[in-house]
């Protein structure tokens, strides 16, 4: 088959056009893949979800009767034990379920600590 002459600048100037639209797009445009962006999706519903939680862990522990006691605990204790600690107290787990929440008891244990 025989092709027109231009055809053939033509074509190398639409894939040379294509490249460095991809380039440009993903380096400084803000494009992301499918994967990217279904990673910062469920990192972003993450962190809603923790923060939707972090008022109940706060209200539970204004209900727990040794309140004060285990305050004065987290005070005395290293900053990476008191998510620990916080949790051993049940103020992370959430109601309906068993096990507590590591990521709230640290976004909780951030809010508790500025009433210190």
């Amino acid at each position: 088959m025989n092709a027109p002459e231009w055809l053939k600048p033509g074509l190398y100037g639409a894939v040379a056009g294509a490249v460095a639209l991809a380039i440009v797009g993903f380096s400084w445009g803000g494009w992301v893949t499918g994967g990217t962006a279904d990673k910062l999706a469920n990192d972003h519903a993450r962190l809603e979800v923790v923060a939707a939680l972090v008022p109940i862990c706060l209200e539970q522990s204004k209900q727990d009767p040794q309140l004060s006691q285990t305050m004065a605990q987290l005070e005395a204790a290293n900053n990476y034990k008191r998510s620990d600690m916080l949790m051993e107290a049940g103020w992370a787990t959430m109601p309906g379920s068993s096990d507590p929440d590591r990521a709230v008891a640290r976004a909780c244990m951030e809010k508790l600590a500025a009433q210190f």
